[in-house]
Protein backbone atom coordinates (compact mmCIF):
# COMPACT_ATOMS: atom_id res chain seq x y z
CA UNK A 1 0.00 0.00 0.00
CA UNK A 2 1.58 3.33 -0.72
CA UNK A 3 0.25 6.52 -0.43
CA UNK A 4 1.29 10.18 -1.22
CA UNK A 5 -0.05 12.61 1.29
CA UNK A 6 0.05 16.45 -0.04
CA UNK A 7 -0.45 20.19 1.43
CA UNK A 8 -1.14 21.84 -1.74
CA UNK A 9 -1.61 25.35 -3.02
CA UNK A 10 -1.46 26.14 0.75
CA UNK A 11 1.31 27.70 2.82
CA UNK A 12 4.33 25.78 3.62
CA UNK A 13 2.86 22.80 0.94
CA UNK A 14 4.50 20.24 0.88
CA UNK A 15 4.66 15.80 -0.37
CA UNK A 16 5.34 12.95 2.33
CA UNK A 17 5.20 9.01 0.82
CA UNK A 18 4.26 6.20 3.05
CA UNK A 19 4.90 2.55 2.18
CA UNK A 20 2.29 -0.13 4.62
CA UNK A 21 1.90 2.61 6.96
CA UNK A 22 5.53 3.68 7.34
CA UNK A 23 7.10 6.97 6.20
CA UNK A 24 9.58 6.68 3.48
CA UNK A 25 10.18 10.69 2.76
CA UNK A 26 8.35 13.87 3.38
CA UNK A 27 9.65 17.80 2.27
CA UNK A 28 8.33 21.00 2.24
CA UNK A 29 8.57 22.67 -1.58
CA UNK A 30 10.20 25.96 -0.22
CA UNK A 31 13.28 23.54 0.13
CA UNK A 32 13.50 23.20 -3.27
CA UNK A 33 11.87 26.99 -4.81
CA UNK A 34 14.08 28.68 -2.37
CA UNK A 35 11.04 30.65 -1.14
CA UNK A 36 9.68 30.59 2.19
CA UNK A 37 6.03 29.18 2.80
CA UNK A 38 5.85 28.35 -0.70
CA UNK A 39 2.29 27.62 -1.97
CA UNK A 40 1.25 25.94 -4.87
CA UNK A 41 1.23 22.61 -6.53
CA UNK A 42 4.39 20.93 -4.81
CA UNK A 43 5.82 19.45 -8.12
CA UNK A 44 9.53 18.99 -6.75
CA UNK A 45 8.12 17.82 -3.85
CA UNK A 46 6.44 15.00 -5.26
CA UNK A 47 9.61 14.34 -7.34
CA UNK A 48 11.77 13.86 -4.13
CA UNK A 49 9.15 11.53 -2.80
CA UNK A 50 8.85 9.33 -5.80
CA UNK A 51 12.51 8.72 -5.96
CA UNK A 52 12.90 8.04 -2.43
CA UNK A 53 10.40 5.40 -2.48
CA UNK A 54 11.58 4.14 -5.66
CA UNK A 55 7.99 4.64 -7.30
CA UNK A 56 6.19 5.86 -9.79
CA UNK A 57 2.86 7.63 -9.70
CA UNK A 58 1.01 4.92 -11.88
CA UNK A 59 2.31 2.73 -8.76
CA UNK A 60 0.46 4.89 -5.72
CA UNK A 61 -2.69 3.69 -4.61
CA UNK A 62 -4.06 6.84 -3.23
CA UNK A 63 -2.68 10.94 -3.09
CA UNK A 64 -4.41 12.14 -0.32
CA UNK A 65 -5.28 16.07 -0.34
CA UNK A 66 -4.84 17.69 3.20
CA UNK A 67 -8.23 19.92 1.92
CA UNK A 68 -11.88 18.94 1.98
CA UNK A 69 -13.74 21.81 -0.15
CA UNK A 70 -16.75 20.16 0.58
CA UNK A 71 -16.40 20.40 4.86
CA UNK A 72 -18.97 22.39 6.43
CA UNK A 73 -21.10 23.79 3.41
CA UNK A 74 -23.38 24.71 5.73
CA UNK A 75 -21.83 26.64 7.95
CA UNK A 76 -20.22 28.43 5.22
CA UNK A 77 -23.33 29.42 3.42
CA UNK A 78 -24.95 30.72 6.80
CA UNK A 79 -21.53 32.87 7.06
CA UNK A 80 -21.77 34.10 3.83
CA UNK A 81 -25.61 35.30 4.33
CA UNK A 82 -25.15 36.56 7.62
CA UNK A 83 -22.09 38.36 6.39
CA UNK A 84 -22.26 39.93 3.30
CA UNK A 85 -19.08 41.68 2.67
CA UNK A 86 -16.72 39.76 4.31
CA UNK A 87 -19.01 36.27 3.09
CA UNK A 88 -18.88 36.99 -0.13
CA UNK A 89 -14.85 37.83 -0.50
CA UNK A 90 -14.86 34.55 1.46
CA UNK A 91 -16.36 32.27 -0.67
CA UNK A 92 -14.83 34.24 -3.86
CA UNK A 93 -11.65 33.18 -2.21
CA UNK A 94 -12.69 29.82 -1.50
CA UNK A 95 -13.84 29.20 -5.05
CA UNK A 96 -10.76 30.51 -6.58
CA UNK A 97 -8.73 28.05 -4.07
CA UNK A 98 -11.20 25.15 -4.77
CA UNK A 99 -10.99 25.25 -8.48
CA UNK A 100 -6.69 24.79 -7.61
CA UNK A 101 -7.80 21.61 -5.87
CA UNK A 102 -10.48 20.77 -8.03
CA UNK A 103 -8.05 20.32 -10.95
CA UNK A 104 -5.42 18.37 -9.11
CA UNK A 105 -5.47 15.54 -12.05
CA UNK A 106 -5.06 18.41 -14.69
CA UNK A 107 -2.00 19.80 -12.44
CA UNK A 108 -0.48 16.48 -12.26
CA UNK A 109 -0.63 15.91 -15.77
CA UNK A 110 1.00 18.71 -16.84
CA UNK A 111 3.28 18.31 -14.55
CA UNK A 112 4.19 14.29 -15.08
CA UNK A 113 2.39 14.00 -18.29
CA UNK A 114 0.50 11.36 -16.52
CA UNK A 115 -3.64 10.86 -17.71
CA UNK A 116 -6.05 12.50 -15.42
CA UNK A 117 -8.37 9.39 -15.17
CA UNK A 118 -5.50 7.96 -13.76
CA UNK A 119 -4.89 10.11 -11.03
CA UNK A 120 -8.37 11.07 -10.52
CA UNK A 121 -9.36 7.40 -9.56
CA UNK A 122 -6.43 7.80 -6.79
CA UNK A 123 -7.42 11.74 -5.39
CA UNK A 124 -8.86 11.50 -1.64
CA UNK A 125 -10.03 15.08 0.06
CA UNK A 126 -9.05 15.29 3.83
CA UNK A 127 -10.59 17.69 6.11
CA UNK A 128 -7.68 20.24 7.21
CA UNK A 129 -7.92 19.75 11.02
CA UNK A 130 -8.61 16.24 10.74
CA UNK A 131 -5.11 16.06 9.09
CA UNK A 132 -3.51 17.79 11.62
CA UNK A 133 -4.50 15.67 14.36
CA UNK A 134 -3.65 12.53 12.33
CA UNK A 135 -0.26 13.67 11.89
CA UNK A 136 0.36 13.73 15.59
CA UNK A 137 -1.90 11.31 17.02
CA UNK A 138 -0.81 8.64 14.62
CA UNK A 139 2.96 9.20 14.67
CA UNK A 140 2.51 9.67 18.72
CA UNK A 141 3.76 6.88 20.91
CA UNK A 142 0.55 6.87 22.36
CA UNK A 143 -2.42 3.82 22.74
CA UNK A 144 -4.98 6.81 23.14
CA UNK A 145 -4.70 10.06 23.52
CA UNK A 146 -6.74 13.77 23.84
CA UNK A 147 -5.81 15.74 20.72
CA UNK A 148 -6.11 19.06 19.50
CA UNK A 149 -5.13 21.30 16.49
CA UNK A 150 -4.98 24.71 16.60
CA UNK A 151 -4.32 27.25 13.64
CA UNK A 152 -5.78 30.04 11.91
CA UNK A 153 -7.98 28.29 9.59
CA UNK A 154 -8.69 25.43 7.53
CA UNK A 155 -11.57 24.21 5.65
CA UNK A 156 -13.71 26.68 7.72
CA UNK A 157 -12.13 25.37 11.05
CA UNK A 158 -9.89 26.91 13.21
CA UNK A 159 -9.44 24.69 16.24
CA UNK A 160 -10.48 21.10 16.57
CA UNK A 161 -10.73 19.11 19.37
CA UNK A 162 -10.43 15.12 19.73
CA UNK A 163 -9.98 11.55 21.37
CA UNK A 164 -7.73 8.91 19.37
CA UNK A 165 -7.23 5.30 20.65
CA UNK A 166 -5.69 2.85 18.35
CA UNK A 167 -6.35 3.67 14.74
CA UNK A 168 -10.05 5.87 14.98
CA UNK A 169 -9.92 9.51 15.74
CA UNK A 170 -13.44 10.79 17.14
CA UNK A 171 -13.84 14.39 16.48
CA UNK A 172 -15.21 15.90 19.98
CA UNK A 173 -15.98 19.66 18.96
CA UNK A 174 -14.44 22.31 16.71
CA UNK A 175 -14.57 26.30 16.50
CA UNK A 176 -15.00 27.58 13.31
CA UNK A 177 -13.79 30.64 11.08
CA UNK A 178 -13.44 33.24 12.03
CA UNK A 179 -13.20 32.78 15.65
CA UNK A 180 -9.43 31.86 16.15
CA UNK A 181 -6.41 31.94 18.56
CA UNK A 182 -4.21 31.53 14.96
CA UNK A 183 -5.42 34.74 14.08
CA UNK A 184 -5.46 36.78 17.22
CA UNK A 185 -1.42 36.07 17.83
CA UNK A 186 -1.28 37.24 13.92
CA UNK A 187 -3.14 40.24 14.91
CA UNK A 188 -1.18 41.66 17.58
CA UNK A 189 2.15 40.49 15.66
CA UNK A 190 0.88 42.80 12.84
CA UNK A 191 0.11 45.62 15.17
CA UNK A 192 3.75 45.09 16.56
CA UNK A 193 5.14 45.82 13.39
CA UNK A 194 6.29 42.52 12.03
CA UNK A 195 4.12 42.59 8.70
CA UNK A 196 5.38 39.11 7.19
CA UNK A 197 3.57 35.52 6.72
CA UNK A 198 4.91 33.28 9.87
CA UNK A 199 6.57 36.37 11.94
CA UNK A 200 4.48 35.09 14.90
CA UNK A 201 7.74 33.46 16.13
CA UNK A 202 9.34 37.42 16.62
CA UNK A 203 6.17 37.86 18.80
CA UNK A 204 7.12 34.92 20.55
CA UNK A 205 10.96 36.06 21.32
CA UNK A 206 10.10 39.11 21.93
CA UNK A 207 7.81 38.21 25.09
CA UNK A 208 10.81 37.71 27.42
CA UNK A 209 11.56 41.27 27.89
CA UNK A 210 8.51 42.61 28.63
CA UNK A 211 5.99 42.05 31.04
CA UNK A 212 2.66 40.82 30.91
CA UNK A 213 0.73 44.07 31.92
CA UNK A 214 -2.27 43.93 29.44
CA UNK A 215 -3.69 40.51 29.64
CA UNK A 216 -6.87 41.83 31.33
CA UNK A 217 -7.17 44.48 28.01
CA UNK A 218 -6.45 41.44 25.79
CA UNK A 219 -9.75 39.26 27.26
CA UNK A 220 -11.62 41.87 26.51
CA UNK A 221 -11.37 40.47 22.84
CA UNK A 222 -12.56 37.15 23.66
CA UNK A 223 -15.49 35.46 25.64
CA UNK A 224 -14.99 31.89 27.45
CA UNK A 225 -17.55 29.40 27.25
CA UNK A 226 -18.65 26.68 29.31
CA UNK A 227 -17.79 23.71 27.00
CA UNK A 228 -14.07 24.33 27.07
CA UNK A 229 -14.36 26.57 24.02
CA UNK A 230 -14.55 30.33 23.46
CA UNK A 231 -15.76 33.03 20.77
CA UNK A 232 -14.44 36.06 20.37
CA UNK A 233 -15.79 39.89 19.70
CA UNK A 234 -15.99 40.69 15.93
CA UNK A 235 -15.67 44.55 16.41
CA UNK A 236 -12.14 44.15 17.17
CA UNK A 237 -11.61 42.46 13.31
CA UNK A 238 -12.05 42.72 10.50
CA UNK A 239 -12.08 40.82 7.02
CA UNK A 240 -9.17 37.98 6.97
CA UNK A 241 -7.70 37.53 3.97
CA UNK A 242 -4.92 35.21 2.72
CA UNK A 243 -3.62 35.88 -0.42
CA UNK A 244 -0.81 34.52 -2.31
CA UNK A 245 2.27 36.50 -4.26
CA UNK A 246 4.55 34.55 -6.90
CA UNK A 247 3.18 31.43 -4.48
CA UNK A 248 4.01 33.20 -1.20
CA UNK A 249 1.37 33.78 1.62
CA UNK A 250 0.35 37.08 2.12
CA UNK A 251 -2.10 37.84 5.28
CA UNK A 252 -2.68 41.81 5.50
CA UNK A 253 -3.54 43.35 8.89
CA UNK A 254 -7.09 42.56 9.61
CA UNK A 255 -7.32 44.66 12.99
CA UNK A 256 -10.08 47.64 13.00
CA UNK A 257 -10.39 51.17 13.97
CA UNK A 258 -11.74 49.73 17.39
CA UNK A 259 -8.80 47.37 18.23
CA UNK A 260 -6.84 50.54 17.74
CA UNK A 261 -8.74 52.66 20.36
CA UNK A 262 -7.84 49.93 22.69
CA UNK A 263 -4.39 49.34 21.97
CA UNK A 264 -2.98 52.31 20.45
CA UNK A 265 -1.02 53.11 17.57
CA UNK A 266 0.41 50.26 15.28
CA UNK A 267 4.49 49.74 14.90
CA UNK A 268 5.48 51.03 11.89
CA UNK A 269 8.02 48.46 11.29
CA UNK A 270 11.30 50.57 10.85
CA UNK A 271 10.36 52.48 14.40
CA UNK A 272 12.12 51.63 17.65
CA UNK A 273 10.51 48.34 20.08
CA UNK A 274 9.19 50.60 22.67
CA UNK A 275 8.77 48.53 26.62
CA UNK A 276 5.28 49.30 25.76
CA UNK A 277 5.63 46.66 22.45
CA UNK A 278 7.75 44.15 24.45
CA UNK A 279 4.97 44.14 27.55
CA UNK A 280 2.03 43.77 24.34
CA UNK A 281 4.08 40.96 23.15
CA UNK A 282 4.43 39.02 26.71
CA UNK A 283 0.71 39.99 27.40
CA UNK A 284 -0.31 38.52 23.72
CA UNK A 285 1.63 35.40 24.57
CA UNK A 286 0.29 35.08 28.20
CA UNK A 287 -3.21 35.06 27.07
CA UNK A 288 -2.29 33.03 24.43
CA UNK A 289 -1.32 30.16 26.72
CA UNK A 290 -4.51 30.79 28.85
CA UNK A 291 -6.46 30.13 26.36
CA UNK A 292 -4.75 27.06 25.41
CA UNK A 293 -4.57 25.89 28.78
CA UNK A 294 -8.54 26.09 29.01
CA UNK A 295 -9.10 23.94 26.55
CA UNK A 296 -6.87 21.27 27.24
CA UNK A 297 -7.88 20.97 30.85
CA UNK A 298 -11.65 21.05 29.48
CA UNK A 299 -10.03 18.27 27.25
CA UNK A 300 -8.72 16.56 29.53
CA UNK A 301 -11.76 16.12 31.99
CA UNK A 302 -13.89 14.75 28.61
CA UNK A 303 -11.40 12.28 27.74
CA UNK A 304 -9.96 11.14 31.09
CA UNK A 305 -6.54 10.88 28.75
CA UNK A 306 -2.90 11.61 30.60
CA UNK A 307 -1.53 11.88 27.12
CA UNK A 308 -2.01 15.10 24.92
CA UNK A 309 -1.35 15.44 21.07
CA UNK A 310 -0.95 18.83 19.47
CA UNK A 311 -0.47 20.01 15.63
CA UNK A 312 -1.56 23.49 13.35
CA UNK A 313 0.29 26.70 13.25
CA UNK A 314 -0.38 27.14 17.18
CA UNK A 315 1.56 23.98 18.04
CA UNK A 316 4.67 25.69 16.76
CA UNK A 317 5.03 27.79 19.67
CA UNK A 318 7.20 25.95 21.79
CA UNK A 319 7.24 28.56 24.94
CA UNK A 320 3.07 27.45 25.20
CA UNK A 321 4.17 24.31 24.81
CA UNK A 322 6.86 24.24 27.72
CA UNK A 323 3.97 25.12 30.25
CA UNK A 324 1.26 22.48 28.97
CA UNK A 325 2.27 19.83 31.10
CA UNK A 326 2.66 22.34 34.51
CA UNK A 327 -0.48 24.14 33.89
CA UNK A 328 -2.98 20.90 33.27
CA UNK A 329 -3.56 17.38 34.49
CA UNK A 330 -1.94 15.98 31.38
CA UNK A 331 1.40 13.93 31.95
CA UNK A 332 2.54 13.41 28.37
CA UNK A 333 2.74 15.50 25.56
CA UNK A 334 3.49 14.86 22.04
CA UNK A 335 4.03 17.60 19.57
CA UNK A 336 5.40 16.35 15.40
CA UNK A 337 7.92 17.59 14.01
CA UNK A 338 6.03 19.43 11.04
CA UNK A 339 3.03 20.89 13.43
CA UNK A 340 2.59 23.54 11.20
CA UNK A 341 0.48 23.23 7.80
CA UNK A 342 3.71 21.06 6.35
CA UNK A 343 2.13 18.56 8.20
CA UNK A 344 -0.83 18.22 6.41
CA UNK A 345 0.90 15.86 3.94
CA UNK A 346 1.80 13.53 6.11
CA UNK A 347 -1.40 13.82 8.31
CA UNK A 348 -3.53 13.18 5.31
CA UNK A 349 -1.79 9.87 4.31
CA UNK A 350 -1.55 8.83 7.82
CA UNK A 351 -6.18 10.06 8.35
CA UNK A 352 -6.77 7.83 5.14
CA UNK A 353 -3.87 4.98 6.04
CA UNK A 354 -5.38 4.34 9.92
CA UNK A 355 -8.80 5.81 10.05
CA UNK A 356 -10.41 5.56 6.60
CA UNK A 357 -8.94 2.13 5.34
CA UNK A 358 -9.04 0.85 9.65
CA UNK A 359 -4.95 -0.31 8.76
CA UNK A 360 -2.44 -1.03 12.01
CA UNK A 361 -0.40 1.88 13.11
CA UNK A 362 2.53 1.20 11.98
CA UNK A 363 4.34 3.04 15.79
CA UNK A 364 5.88 5.98 17.02
CA UNK A 365 7.54 8.56 14.63
CA UNK A 366 10.96 9.48 16.25
CA UNK A 367 12.57 10.86 13.77
CA UNK A 368 12.39 14.11 11.74
CA UNK A 369 15.20 13.29 8.75
CA UNK A 370 12.71 12.54 6.17
CA UNK A 371 14.48 14.94 3.51
CA UNK A 372 16.97 15.38 0.68
CA UNK A 373 20.55 13.63 1.35
CA UNK A 374 23.67 13.56 -0.14
CA UNK A 375 26.45 11.13 0.16
CA UNK A 376 30.46 11.99 0.36
CA UNK A 377 31.10 11.27 -3.45
CA UNK A 378 28.19 13.64 -4.35
CA UNK A 379 30.05 16.35 -2.12
CA UNK A 380 33.44 15.67 -3.37
CA UNK A 381 32.30 15.89 -6.86
CA UNK A 382 30.50 19.25 -6.61
CA UNK A 383 33.43 20.86 -4.60
CA UNK A 384 35.74 19.35 -7.31
CA UNK A 385 33.98 21.00 -10.15
CA UNK A 386 33.92 24.39 -7.95
CA UNK A 387 37.27 24.27 -7.59
CA UNK A 388 37.35 24.03 -3.80
CA UNK A 389 39.77 23.11 -1.42
CA UNK A 390 38.90 20.46 1.20
CA UNK A 391 39.79 17.87 3.81
CA UNK A 392 37.93 14.20 4.11
CA UNK A 393 38.40 12.69 7.82
CA UNK A 394 37.25 9.77 9.16
CA UNK A 395 34.22 9.88 11.71
CA UNK A 396 35.89 10.09 14.87
CA UNK A 397 38.66 12.39 13.55
CA UNK A 398 36.08 14.54 12.53
CA UNK A 399 34.43 14.52 15.39
CA UNK A 400 37.53 15.63 17.33
CA UNK A 401 38.94 18.07 15.25
CA UNK A 402 35.53 19.83 15.10
CA UNK A 403 35.24 20.51 18.44
CA UNK A 404 38.20 21.55 19.02
CA UNK A 405 37.01 24.11 16.35
CA UNK A 406 34.03 24.69 18.27
CA UNK A 407 35.89 25.71 21.34
CA UNK A 408 38.39 28.55 19.80
CA UNK A 409 35.73 29.07 18.76
CA UNK A 410 33.98 29.17 15.59
CA UNK A 411 30.92 29.33 14.06
CA UNK A 412 30.35 25.78 12.26
CA UNK A 413 27.81 24.91 9.27
CA UNK A 414 27.16 21.33 10.41
CA UNK A 415 25.76 19.34 6.66
CA UNK A 416 24.74 15.67 7.76
CA UNK A 417 22.18 13.26 6.53
CA UNK A 418 18.70 13.60 5.52
CA UNK A 419 17.04 17.59 5.64
CA UNK A 420 14.68 17.62 8.66
CA UNK A 421 11.28 17.62 8.25
CA UNK A 422 9.62 20.55 9.80
CA UNK A 423 10.77 24.62 10.49
CA UNK A 424 13.40 23.49 13.10
CA UNK A 425 17.31 22.12 12.18
CA UNK A 426 17.70 19.77 14.33
CA UNK A 427 21.57 19.14 13.86
CA UNK A 428 21.67 17.65 10.03
CA UNK A 429 21.26 21.93 8.36
CA UNK A 430 22.32 23.23 11.41
CA UNK A 431 24.64 26.21 12.05
CA UNK A 432 26.27 25.62 15.60
CA UNK A 433 28.54 27.13 18.21
CA UNK A 434 30.06 26.67 21.52
CA UNK A 435 26.68 27.98 23.97
CA UNK A 436 29.57 28.79 26.98
CA UNK A 437 30.50 31.87 24.60
CA UNK A 438 29.06 35.07 25.79
CA UNK A 439 29.58 37.02 22.33
CA UNK A 440 28.09 33.45 20.22
CA UNK A 441 24.82 35.10 19.69
CA UNK A 442 26.59 38.52 18.54
CA UNK A 443 28.81 36.42 16.31
CA UNK A 444 26.30 34.64 14.80
CA UNK A 445 24.40 37.72 13.99
CA UNK A 446 26.97 39.66 12.57
CA UNK A 447 28.53 36.52 10.76
CA UNK A 448 25.81 35.12 9.32
CA UNK A 449 21.95 35.28 10.69
CA UNK A 450 21.46 38.83 10.63
CA UNK A 451 18.66 39.59 12.48
CA UNK A 452 16.54 40.99 15.78
CA UNK A 453 18.73 40.68 19.00
CA UNK A 454 15.73 39.86 20.68
CA UNK A 455 15.31 36.46 19.07
CA UNK A 456 16.87 33.46 21.14
CA UNK A 457 19.27 30.68 20.05
CA UNK A 458 18.37 27.04 20.87
CA UNK A 459 20.40 24.65 22.95
CA UNK A 460 20.97 20.78 21.56
CA UNK A 461 21.69 18.95 24.58
CA UNK A 462 22.35 14.93 24.80
CA UNK A 463 19.56 13.29 26.00
CA UNK A 464 20.97 11.72 29.25
CA UNK A 465 21.60 15.31 30.65
CA UNK A 466 18.46 17.22 30.12
CA UNK A 467 17.71 17.13 34.28
CA UNK A 468 20.58 17.83 35.20
CA UNK A 469 20.55 21.34 33.30
CA UNK A 470 16.77 22.18 33.08
CA UNK A 471 13.45 22.62 35.58
CA UNK A 472 11.70 19.87 33.56
CA UNK A 473 12.89 16.46 32.34
CA UNK A 474 11.10 15.66 29.47
CA UNK A 475 11.91 14.47 25.45
CA UNK A 476 11.40 16.97 23.49
CA UNK A 477 13.03 15.30 20.10
CA UNK A 478 11.96 18.18 17.83
CA UNK A 479 12.66 21.77 19.39
CA UNK A 480 9.46 21.95 20.13
CA UNK A 481 9.34 23.26 24.25
CA UNK A 482 10.69 25.83 25.69
CA UNK A 483 11.71 24.77 29.39
CA UNK A 484 13.33 26.95 32.09
CA UNK A 485 17.01 26.36 32.47
CA UNK A 486 18.06 25.93 36.43
CA UNK A 487 19.55 29.37 37.65
CA UNK A 488 23.12 27.73 38.62
CA UNK A 489 23.43 26.73 34.73
CA UNK A 490 22.71 30.28 33.44
CA UNK A 491 26.74 31.56 33.78
CA UNK A 492 27.62 28.25 31.87
CA UNK A 493 25.54 28.49 28.92
CA UNK A 494 24.75 32.30 28.22
CA UNK A 495 24.69 31.97 24.27
CA UNK A 496 21.34 29.92 24.86
CA UNK A 497 19.76 31.09 27.97
CA UNK A 498 17.32 33.14 27.28
CA UNK A 499 16.63 36.92 28.76
CA UNK A 500 14.00 35.22 31.40
CA UNK A 501 16.40 32.04 31.93
CA UNK A 502 14.96 29.35 29.02
CA UNK A 503 15.56 26.97 26.26
CA UNK A 504 14.05 25.99 23.51
CA UNK A 505 15.89 22.82 23.84
CA UNK A 506 16.42 19.81 21.39
CA UNK A 507 17.37 16.28 23.17
CA UNK A 508 19.57 14.74 21.26
CA UNK A 509 19.15 10.65 21.22
CA UNK A 510 21.77 8.68 20.19
CA UNK A 511 19.57 5.55 18.57
CA UNK A 512 17.79 8.51 16.38
CA UNK A 513 20.86 11.23 15.79
CA UNK A 514 24.17 8.97 16.10
CA UNK A 515 26.73 11.97 14.22
CA UNK A 516 25.22 14.97 15.86
CA UNK A 517 24.88 12.97 19.78
CA UNK A 518 28.54 11.87 19.02
CA UNK A 519 29.68 15.58 18.42
CA UNK A 520 28.54 16.92 21.27
CA UNK A 521 29.68 13.86 22.82
CA UNK A 522 33.28 14.95 21.87
CA UNK A 523 32.90 18.65 22.96
CA UNK A 524 31.18 17.43 26.07
CA UNK A 525 34.61 15.22 26.63
CA UNK A 526 36.73 18.33 26.26
CA UNK A 527 34.91 20.99 27.97
CA UNK A 528 32.19 19.28 30.35
CA UNK A 529 29.01 20.82 29.10
CA UNK A 530 27.04 18.18 26.76
CA UNK A 531 25.15 21.40 24.80
CA UNK A 532 25.80 22.90 21.63
CA UNK A 533 24.21 26.11 20.60
CA UNK A 534 21.85 25.22 17.34
CA UNK A 535 20.69 27.37 14.83
CA UNK A 536 18.85 26.44 11.30
CA UNK A 537 21.46 26.37 8.43
CA UNK A 538 20.35 29.74 6.62
CA UNK A 539 20.92 33.56 5.77
CA UNK A 540 16.96 34.59 5.63
CA UNK A 541 15.66 31.72 3.41
CA UNK A 542 14.43 28.63 3.45
CA UNK A 543 16.72 26.23 5.14
CA UNK A 544 19.84 24.50 2.90
CA UNK A 545 18.80 21.41 0.62
CA UNK A 546 21.74 20.67 -1.39
CA UNK A 547 25.32 20.89 -0.24
CA UNK A 548 25.32 23.66 -3.35
CA UNK A 549 23.12 25.48 -0.93
CA UNK A 550 25.35 24.65 1.74
CA UNK A 551 28.21 25.77 0.69
CA UNK A 552 26.61 29.09 -1.25
CA UNK A 553 26.07 30.30 2.46
CA UNK A 554 29.20 29.49 3.50
CA UNK A 555 30.71 31.45 1.04
CA UNK A 556 28.83 34.69 1.43
CA UNK A 557 28.63 34.89 4.93
CA UNK A 558 31.34 34.73 7.16
CA UNK A 559 31.17 31.14 8.77
CA UNK A 560 34.44 29.97 9.69
CA UNK A 561 34.13 25.79 8.47
CA UNK A 562 31.65 24.34 6.40
CA UNK A 563 30.99 20.07 7.42
CA UNK A 564 29.15 18.04 4.62
CA UNK A 565 29.39 14.76 5.83
CA UNK A 566 33.11 13.39 6.42
CA UNK A 567 34.36 16.74 3.93
CA UNK A 568 35.73 19.99 5.39
CA UNK A 569 35.87 23.22 4.30
CA UNK A 570 37.63 26.08 5.73
CA UNK A 571 38.31 29.52 6.00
Amino acid sequence: MIILGLNTHHADSSAAIFVDGKLIAATEEERFTRIKHWAGFPVEAIKFCLKEANTTLEDIDYITLGRDPKAKLDKKALYAISNLKTGTSLLKNRWENRKDISSMAEQFENAFGIPQDIINVKLVNIEHHRAHLASAFFASPFEESAIISIDGSGDFTTTMLAYGKKNKIEVLDSIDYPVSLGFIYTAFTHFLGFPHYGDEYKVMGLAPYGEAKYVDKIRKLIKYKNNGLWTWKKQYFGEIKALYENNQPVVPPFFTKKFEELFGIPRNPKDELTQYHKDLAKSVQTFTEEVIFYMANHLQKVTGSKNLCIAGGVAQNSVANGKIIANTDFDNLYIPSAGHDAGISMGSALYHYNQTLDFPRAGEQKSASTGAHFNNDEIEAYLKSKGVSYKKMEDEELYDYISDKLIIPSVVGWYQGRAEFGPRALGNRSIIADPRNEQAKELLNLKIKRRESFRPFAPSILKEYVSEYFEYDQNVPFMEKVFPIKKEKHAEIPAVTHVDGTGRLQSVDKEVSPRYYNLIEAFRKKTGVPILLNTSFNENEPIVNTPAEAYACFERTAMDVLVMENIVIER
